[in-house]
C-alpha cells in the first residue's frame, strides 16, 4: 500500500510552501499550520491520483522492465483494493480541508481543479505529447497557488511562470529517459513516446532551461520583489540556481538519469548541496538583512 501511494513523491508538495518562504513568512506560526493543512491534503490528493494512474496504465506496466513491478501491474493489489485506497484517501484530503481557516473554498476548488484535471490526465490527456508535459507543470503551478491562499500571500507573474518553466523541464527530462529506453528496446514504454525524439527533447530541454532562468532573473530583480525582500541583492542567488540546472542536464544528458526527478533531489549530492546553498543565501538576504 505505501509503494503505491508513492509517500516519497509528496516532496513535490513543496511547492505549497515556496510563497511562505518567497514572502518572508517563514517565522509566521499561523502561516505554517494552514500551509502544513493544505500540505497534507494535496499528498493524499496526489496518492489517489498515483492509485487512478495505476490502475489505468495496469497493462502496459506488466509490460514496462521497471513499472511492472507496481503493486497493481505485480498483482499484490487487486484494482477494486486500490480503489478503496484512493475512496480513503480523498476523504482524508476532505477532512484536512475543512481545518482550514483561510480561504478555504479557494483552496477546495483548487485541489479538486487538479483532481479531475490528473483524472483526465489518466485517462487520456497522458496518450498527447507535448500536452502531457505541460499537464504536469501546470498541476505545480496549482501547488504554488494553494500556498499563496493558504498563507494570504501574493504570487508575483515571475514566479508563476518559473514554475511552470523548471516543471516543464524536468517533465521533458524524465520523458529523454523514456525515449532512451525506447531507442534501446524497439519498444514505447509509454504510448506517446513515439511522438518524441532525442533531437527534439534536447531541443525543448534547452529552451526551458534557458527560459527558466531569465524568468527566475527577472524574478529577483522585479520592483516589487526586491521591495517586499527590501534588498536588491536577490539576484545573487541565480548562481545556484545556473548550477542546478546544468547538474540536471548533466543527469539527463551525461548520466541517462532523468527518469525520476524525486529521487534525484533525494540521492544526488550535488543538487541537494546546490539547493541547500540556495535557500540558505535566499535566507540571509530575506531574514537577515
Amino acid at each position: 500500500m505505501i509503494k503505491l501511494i508513492r509517500p516519497h513523491q509528496w516532496i513535490k508538495n513543496v511547492f505549497i510552501f515556496m510563497p511562505m518562504f518567497f514572502g518572508g513568512k517563514l517565522t509566521d506560526t499561523y502561516d505554517w499550520l494552514q500551509a502544513i493543512i493544505a500540505f497534507a491534503s494535496f499528498s493524499f490528493v496526489a496518492s489517489a491520483v498515483y492509485c487512478l494512474n495505476d490502475i489505468m496504465d495496469v497493462e502496459d506496466d506488466r509490460r514496462h522492465p521497471v513499472k511492472c513491478n507496481r503493486p497493481i501491474a505485480s498483482g499484490k493489489i487487486t484494482i477494486p483494493q486500490a480503489m478503496g485506497i484512493m475512496v480513503v484517501l480523498l476523504t482524508g484530503a476532505t477532512a484536512l480541508l475543512t481545518l482550514l481557516t483561510q480561504n478555504r473554498e479557494a483552496v477546495a476548488a483548487v485541489i479538486l481543479g487538479y483532481f479531475i484535471m490528473n483524472t483526465c490526465y489518466c485517462t487520456w490527456l497522458k496518450h498527447h505529447a507535448i500536452v502531457d508535459v505541460c499537464i504536469v507543470a501546470f498541476g505545480f503551478v496549482l501547488r504554488l497557488i494553494v500556498g499563496g491562499l493558504v498563507t494570504d500571500t501574493p504570487l508575483s507573474k515571475w514566479i508563476v511562470l518559473m514554475t511552470f518553466l523548471l516543471t516543464l523541464f524536468l517533465s521533458f527530462a524524465k520523458r529523454r529517459d523514456d525515449v532512451v529506453r525506447m531507442e534501446q528496446t524497439g519498444e514505447a514504454p509509454r504510448k506517446n513516446t513515439i511522438r518524441y525524439n532525442l533531437t527534439f527533447i534536447n531541443q525543448a530541454i534547452t529552451i526551458t532551461s534557458a527560459v527558466t532562468l531569465v524568468c527566475y532573473i527577472m524574478y529577483t530583480v522585479s520592483p516589487e520583489v526586491t521591495s517586499r525582500a527590501n534588498s536588491e541583492y536577490l539576484y545573487l542567488t541565480t548562481v545556484f540556481v545556473l548550477l542546478g540546472l546544468l547538474r540536471y542536464i548533466q543527469l539527463t544528458v551525461v548520466d541517462k538519469r532523468s527518469g525520476d526527478p524525486t529521487k534525484i533531489l533525494l540521492h544526488d549530492r550535488f543538487v541537494q548541496v546546490d539547493v541547500l546553498l540556495w535557500a540558505l543565501s535566499f535566507i540571509l538576504i530575506i531574514y537577515y538583512r
